[in-house]
């Protein structure tokens, strides 16, 4: 993850070995970077995913993130942004 030049935080990506998915790994590690982000002062993160990752969209969505409406692309495929605004710790 990373500040952006905006103040925003932003996930550039994650993954989790699939021997350790459903495990709560993946929910440790983004509620780890989310913590980091709200100390840097960020009040909003952003992470792009693609379509097809149909099982990370639902893991972003059950967590707060909602799908800006910004697509771009990613090698032919949709790339979607989802944003979350963080509570003030």
């Amino acid at each position: 993850y990373a500040r952006r030049a905006d103040g925003d935080g932003y996930i550039r990506g994650m993954a989790v070995l699939p021997r350790w998915q459903g495990r709560g790994v993946a929910q440790q590690l983004l509620a780890s970077a989310e913590r980091d982000m709200r100390e840097l002062g960020c009040p909003r993160v952003h992470l792009d995913t693609t379509q097809p990752l149909h099982r990370a969209v639902r893991f972003y969505e059950r967590n707060g993130y909602a799908p800006s409406g910004r697509v771009t692309e990613l090698f032919g495929m949709p790339l979607t942004e989802h944003v979350k605004v963080l509570a003030r710790a």
